[in-house]
């Protein structure tokens, strides 16, 4: 397994287990599957409403001995009811007490996105806050109190422009770490990479194969299967691999990590077989060709001062 390395020299398996969508009951198999079959990167956040679940079967595992904790990444999020600075660490304590961990290998900012504490998903404007009155730079400083506490090791952001990592970057005493965003090829997010790389961020794709799954809400009419665009089917077919272990190594292949949900055990070996294909170079210029800026979670679920466009800053 390839990983990507942190300035301390802290290694993170590259494919990870995405755990947004995995219900209960069918989590915890998920997982323990997963570490027998050699995940050791397990992404998880508070707003999935599994940690617990997944907890136990990290406990279970590590108690079976498939696996010891200094060998496993664990990730989680901090979700949106939690920014300001009084919130942070109690938000980040319930995870670990969840996950039933004594620290986190990275934990992030979910989204730039404020509720009122406790509001969980506010069905008015009423129930957001705006950046003004939470600054992000407030979140941040909680947050960089955690890593000095070693309640966590590292700390990033999700779902950040490279406007607010500037941002966190100029008002911070430590830089994010990593950013999670959606990435596939229909939204490469090129220029976003490239801010990244020159500023020492490391990247994580969600939504790698489309998240076809994810709530009606967030589904557009007529939106794009990624698995079966026509140049994804062509290399897969060349290659006898499936269309999603194509549209996985093509993340690998561009050094950002990855974490394809399932709670299948075929397509869990399948996804961490990709990891291991190296395409080539005209490959990935066929599939970079795909780029559309095409966003499959477009933010406009939100309400209250956030808008896509101030959201992303592409105003």
């Amino acid at each position: 397994m390839k990983n990507l390395q942190y300035a301390n020299g802290d290694q993170m398996p590259i494919l990870g287990l995405g755990t947004w969508k995995a219900g209960p009951g069918e989590v915890y198999e998920a997982v323990r599957t997963a570490l027998r079959l050699g995940y050791r990167h397990i992404d998880c956040a508070t707003v999935y409403g599994n940690e617990a679940e997944i907890g136990q079967a990290l406990a279970d595992a590590m108690a079976a001995g498939d696996v010891s904790r200094d060998e496993l990444w664990i990730t989680s999020k901090l979700w949106n009811d939690a920014h300001r600075q009084e919130d942070v660490r109690p938000a980040l304590l319930r995870s670990l007490h969840d996950l039933q961990l004594d620290h986190l290998n990275l934990y992030l900012i979910h989204w730039p996105v404020v509720f009122k504490s406790g509001a969980g998903f506010p069905q008015s404007d009423a129930g957001y806050l705006s950046l003004a009155e939470v600054p992000l730079r407030e979140t941040w400083s909680a947050m960089e109190a955690c890593v000095h506490e070693g309640l966590v090791r590292h700390i990033g952001v999700s779902n950040f422009s490279a406007r607010k990592c500037r941002h966190l970057i100029d008002a911070g005493h430590i830089k994010p770490e990593m950013n999670q965003v959606e990435m596939h090829p229909l939204l490469s997010q090129q220029g976003l990479r490239d801010f990244c790389v020159d500023n020492g961020i490391l990247m994580t794709a969600y939504s790698p194969l489309g998240s076809g799954d994810r709530p009606a809400s967030f589904k557009a009419e007529h939106e794009p299967q990624l698995m079966e665009l026509t140049v994804i089917k062509a290399i897969a077919a060349e290659r006898k691999r499936t269309p999603a272990q194509i549209l996985l190594a093509w993340a690998v292949k561009r050094g950002t990590a990855v974490i394809p949900k399932s709670v299948n055990p075929q397509r869990l070996h399948q996804n961490l077989e990709a990891a291991e294909i190296e395409l080539t170079e005209a490959e990935m210029a066929q599939i970079n060709a795909l780029d559309c800026h095409y966003r499959f979670v477009t933010g406009a679920t939100w309400k209250g001062p956030n808008t896509p466009e101030n959201l992303w800053d592409e105003k």
